[in-house]
């Protein structure tokens, strides 16, 4: 949530037109998805790796190009492999979104992670098994996961606590249905 708060207006305008891009049409356009999405994770894995990259390399996290360039690396890599790799991509998006879900709201003590993992390699089989609704449900959820944080940037006040999973949830919801309902013809 730190990186999304310290973004600037026209950047979070971005954000905000790739989330609805990936919620609403995710389906219609999966190559191009799975690209926005790797690249997504790769830029913030390699931000959540700041502080291990600080630790062996402190002049290279201090140097403010650096600091902008890595991630962009990190999230083109990933992107870059996504994009080429279409069931392994859905598979591995939604290992490392049920991953993300994890570390963020249940912590990093190795029995959360293995109960993670294992939730992680259940969902993705089941989304290599059921391709279409699972590219349709995993699109939705990472477009509405970058809108929600996007709403908690515009607005601060709003309590992150209360209303984010009702947002997310809602947000995913209707980027399921609207992409399930608009793409029937599209097998």
């Amino acid at each position: 949530m730190d990186t999304i708060v310290k973004m600037e207006t026209y950047q979070l305008i971005i954000f905000i037109l790739l989330g609805l891009t990936l919620m609403l049409f995710g389906y219609r356009i999966k190559r191009i998805a799975f690209f926005i999405i790797w690249f997504i994770l790769g830029f913030n894995l390699v931000v959540m790796l700041f502080p291990t990259i600080d630790r062996f390399a402190p002049d290279l996290i201090s140097n403010p190009l650096w600091q902008n360039l890595l991630p962009i690396a990190g999230g083109l890599l990933l992107a870059l492999l996504g994009f080429t790799i279409e069931k392994l991509c859905l598979g591995g998006i939604c290992f490392a979104l049920t991953m993300i879900v994890t570390v963020r709201y249940f912590g990093t003590e190795i029995q959360t992670l293995a109960i993670g993992a294992i939730i992680g390699v259940i969902l993705a089989g089941l989304a290599v098994t059921l391709m279409r609704p699972a590219i349709v449900v995993a699109t939705a959820i990472t477009g509405a996961y970058a809108l929600t944080l996007v709403i908690f940037a515009f607005f601060p006040q709003l309590s992150m606590q209360t209303f984010y999973w009702p947002i997310l949830i809602g947000l995913s919801a209707v980027g399921s249905i609207f992409q399930l309902t608009t793409s029937k013809h599209l097998l």
